[in-house]
C-alpha cells in the first residue's frame, strides 16, 4: 500500500500540474506573440528584491513621514517616465507619460477597468457606486448624476453666498489674528454638497463646534461625520498601499466611522423616500440628484451608495483646492495682492454698496483667478494617484526600451499606476521652475491636452469640475473682497498633507487683515 502511495502520489500530482503548466506556456508564446506584433520593448526596471518588499517598506516609511507622494514621484526622474517593478505582492506599470494616461483614459478605455480589487476595498465605505464600479453599473451611476450638472445647476452662485458668508463669519473678527482655514473649507463644500445634492444642506458651519450635524456616540469616542469621512478614507488609502492584502485592515475604529457616515446619509434617503419627513420645502424648480434616483427606485442600500460617492468628490476635492490655494497664496503675498487687484477691477469690495456679487459668467471672465487655481491644480492634484487594470491584452504608445520611445506590452490583469503629482511637475512639460508657484505660466501655452489632468479625462472625466470650480472661484473672490492681506502664521516649509482617497493641507493656518 505505502509503495503504491509513493508510486501514484508523484504521478497524480503530474497530472494535475501538467495542464496548469501547459495554459501557463499557451499563455506566455501568445503574449510574446502579442507583444512582438506590436513591436513592443519592456519598460526600464525599478529594482524589486525580495519580491517587493523593500519597495513596500520604504513607501510605508514615507507615508508615515507624510512623503507618499514625494516619493513615488521621485521614482520617475531615477527609472524613467514608465517603469515595471514590484510592490509587495504584485507587479505594477507606473506611468507619467500623458500619451499613455490617455491611452488608459480615452483611446483604449475598454482595455482598463478599475478591477475587483478597487471595488472590494473600497466597498465598506462606498458601496457600489460611481468610483467603484465598471461596465453598466458605471453608466447607469453616471447618466443619473449627468443631470445634476448642468449649467443651470452649477451657474446657482446665490446658493453659495450664503454657505461662504457663513464661513467668513466663522473667520477672527481682530485684524492679524491666527485662524485655520482647512476645517471651514471642509465646512463648507460639505454644507454646499449637501444642499445641491440632497436638497436641504447639514449647516455645519452654524454649529457652535463647528462638528456638522449628524454626530453618533460610539462608546467613550465621539465622531463627527466629516471626522468620520477623513477616518475611513485614511483607512482606505493604506488598504490600497496592501494590494490584494487589502482585506487585512479593518480595525473597529474604521468600521465605526463607516458605520457614522452610513447613518447620516440614510437619513437623508429616509427623508427623499417619505417627502413628509422633510424639515424644508425643496424648489419645484430645482434638481436634486437624491430625489431623482429615488423616483426611479426604493433600495435604501443603492440610494446611500450613489450618494456617498458623489458626495466623496463634492466635499473633499474643492476643500482641498481651496486649502492649497490660501496655503500658496499666503506665501507668495505679491501674487495674492495681484489677484485680489484683479477681482476688485472685476467686481469692487462687494459690499456696503460698493461693488457686486460675482456671477457665474464673471467669474469666469477673471483670467488671472483662474491661472491661480490651475497652477494650485497643477502642484496639487486633488486626486494625485490612480490606476487601472487591463481587462484584455492592449498595449500603452511609450516607454518601452532605453530610450522610452517603444510600445509597452500590457498584458491581461497588469495593474497600471499613473500619478498626476508627478505629471504635474514634468520640467519638460512646465519648465525648469516646474516645482514653482508661478501662475503665470498659465498665459504661455502650458498645460495643453494630456500634460494636465486635475479632473481625470475620457469617458470617466469629472462631471463636476465646473461645479467645483465655480464654488472655488467663487469662495476665493469673496475671501479677497474682504480681506486685503494674509499671512503665514504657521513654520512650516512645505504643507503637511492629509492624502487619502484626495489631498488637502493638515491645516491652513493664517492671519488675516481685512480690507
Amino acid at each position: 500500500m505505502e509503495l503504491a502511495f509513493k508510486l501514484l502520489f508523484p504521478l497524480a500530482t503530474a497530472f494535475y500540474l501538467l495542464p496548469k503548466l501547459i495554459a501557463c506556456l499557451i499563455i506566455a508564446h501568445q503574449n510574446r506573440k502579442f507583444a512582438k506584433s506590436h513591436n513592443c520593448l519592456p519598460p526600464r526596471r525599478l529594482p524589486s528584491s525580495f519580491l517587493g518588499l523593500p519597495n513596500w517598506v520604504r513607501l510605508m516609511r514615507a507615508a508615515k513621514r507624510g512623503e507618499a507622494l514625494e516619493h513615488i514621484a521621485n521614482r520617475y526622474p531615477t527609472y524613467g517616465n514608465t517603469w515595471k517593478g514590484r510592490v509587495l505582492i504584485g507587479t505594477t506599470i507606473g506611468t507619467i507619460e500623458p500619451e499613455n494616461i490617455k491611452a488608459i483614459l480615452a483611446t483604449s478605455f475598454k482595455d482598463f477597468s478599475l478591477g475587483p480589487e478597487r471595488h472590494d476595498n473600497f466597498y465598506p465605505l462606498l458601496g457600489d457606486g460611481i468610483f467603484t464600479l465598471d461596465g453598466a453599473g458605471w453608466e447607469h451611476s453616471r447618466a443619473n448624476l449627468r443631470p445634476q450638472f448642468s449649467r443651470e445647476q452649477v451657474s446657482d452662485v446665490e446658493a453659495l453666498e450664503v454657505h461662504v458668508q457663513r464661513l467668513m463669519d466663522r473667520l477672527p473678527g481682530a485684524d492679524g489674528e491666527a485662524a485655520d482655514l482647512q476645517p471651514l473649507f471642509y465646512c463648507l463644500t460639505l454644507d454646499s454638497a449637501t444642499e445641491f445634492l440632497l436638497g436641504e444642506s447639514v449647516d455645519s458651519l452654524l454649529s457652535p463646534k463647528l462638528i456638522p450635524t449628524g454626530t453618533i456616540s460610539r462608546g467613550k469616542e465621539e465622531m463627527s461625520f466629516a471626522q468620520a469621512f477623513n477616518v475611513s478614507q485614511g483607512y482606505l488609502i493604506q488598504r490600497a498601499r496592501l494590494r490584494g492584502l487589502y482585506w487585512m485592515v479593518n480595525p473597529k475604529k474604521f468600521r465605526d466611522a463607516n458605520a457614522i457616515v452610513h447613518r447620516l446619509v440614510d437619513r437623508y434617503v429616509d427623508m427623499a423616500l417619505n417627502p413628509e419627513k422633510r424639515t424644508r420645502k425643496v424648489s419645484e424648480n430645482k434638481y436634486v440628484f437624491l430625489d431623482a434616483i429615488a423616483a426611479e427606485t426604493k433600495d435604501p442600500k443603492y440610494l446611500r451608495d450613489q450618494i456617498l460617492n458623489i458626495l466623496l468628490a463634492g466635499r473633499d476635492t474643492t476643500a482641498g483646492l481651496l486649502g492649497f490655494t490660501f496655503w500658496l497664496l499666503a506665501r507668495h503675498p505679491h501674487i495674492y495682492q495681484k489677484l485680489r487687484e484683479k477681482i476688485l477691477e472685476a467686481f469692487g469690495t462687494g459690499g456696503d454698496g460698493e461693488g457686486k456679487r460675482p456671477s457665474f459668467s464673471a467669474l469666469k471672465d477673471v483670467t488671472y483667478l483662474r491661472y491661480v487655481l490651475n497652477e494650485t491644480l497643477r502642484l496639487y492634484p486633488s486626486v494625485p494617484l490612480n490606476g487601472r487594470t487591463a481587462v484584455r491584452n492592449t498595449v500603452l504608445p511609450r516607454g518601452g526600451g532605453e530610450d522610452g520611445l517603444s510600445p509597452v506590452f500590457i498584458p491581461k490583469g497588469q495593474r497600471v499606476d499613473y500619478t498626476c503629482y508627478g505629471l504635474h511637475r514634468r520640467k519638460d512639460l512646465y519648465g525648469e521652475d516646474a516645482d514653482a508657484f508661478r501662475p503665470e505660466r498659465w498665459g504661455e501655452g502650458v498645460g495643453r491636452g494630456w500634460d494636465f489632468l486635475p479632473f481625470n479625462g475620457g469617458p470617466r472625466i469629472c462631471l463636476g469640475q465646473q461645479y467645483a470650480l465655480t464654488e472655488a472661484s467663487y469662495t476665493v473672490t469673496r475671501i479677497l473682497q474682504k480681506y486685503a492681506r494674509i499671512e503665514v502664521a504657521d513654520t512650516y516649509t512645505g504643507p503637511m498633507m492629509d492624502l487619502t482617497l484626495t489631498i488637502a493641507p493638515k491645516e491652513v493656518l493664517l492671519r488675516l487683515w481685512k480690507a
